[in-house]
């Protein structure tokens, strides 16, 4: 170990004859200066463009609120037994006319939620508002055994509905708004349904568009 030691020492030691050289080398840097003070710079830029980018994403995400409909313990039969996972449904949505709804399944619950709205923001509907955040139009959606029946209120009137619905209606903005359940009870086709109405709104202009008429006409 002595031994050892003392080569260690004896390496960390520098000689005479390479202290002239550093010293050399540290004058050089100190005489060119202007290299190594780009350099910090450039990396300056990059570090502050890198955090530009960051506060813009975290903006972004920012802009979306998402709320849990339903967490659920769920079980696959497998050739072993039974695996256990959660399901969860969540509503995704910026409350500016822009919502979805996603499911993800995780063998824990934030796994699951964390995929939800990951399969959320894949199937966004733009939802057609008004000046008084309702719905230009009655409209009628469905999915499997649900159906939802939605139609335009006037100011002060709020959200009256319940359920899966009424979060898929907040998140999408609506403030004035009349929602019937009609069918199943189950939360996720509800909430499908309610999509799947707000997906089929069109307002005055897009329907005179198609129809091929004035936009007079049809308030005729």
């Amino acid at each position: 170990m002595t031994e050892t030691n003392n080569q260690i020492q004896s390496n960390d030691i520098p000689a005479a004859a390479d202290v002239p050289a550093a010293a050399e080398g540290q004058q050089e840097q100190r005489r060119g200066g202007g290299g190594g003070r780009n350099e910090g710079r450039g990396g300056d830029r990059k570090g502050a463009g890198r955090g530009r980018d960051n506060r813009r994403g975290q903006e972004r995400d920012s802009e979306w609120q998402e709320r849990v409909v339903q967490i659920r313990r769920v079980s696959k039969t497998v050739k072993g037994g039974k695996k256990m996972s959660f399901r969860a449904i969540v509503v995704v949505g910026n409350e500016r006319g822009q919502v979805g709804v996603g499911v993800g399944k995780a063998g824990d619950v934030i796994g699951a939620v964390r995929k939800g709205v990951a399969d959320g923001k894949k199937h966004l509907v733009k939802v057609p508002l008004t000046r008084h955040s309702s719905i230009p139009t009655l409209s009628r959606g469905g999915d499997g055994a649900a159906s939802v029946l939605i139609r335009p209120a006037a100011p002060g009137t709020g959200v009256i509905a319940g359920g899966s619905i009424r979060t898929v209606l907040e998140l999408a903005g609506i403030k004035n708004i009349l929602a019937k359940r009609l069918g199943s009870k189950t939360p996720l086709n509800n909430a499908r349904a309610a999509i799947d109405a707000l997906e089929a709104l069109r307002t005055h202009k897009e329907t005179a568009k198609e129809r091929g008429i004035s936009l007079e006409q049809i308030y005729s």
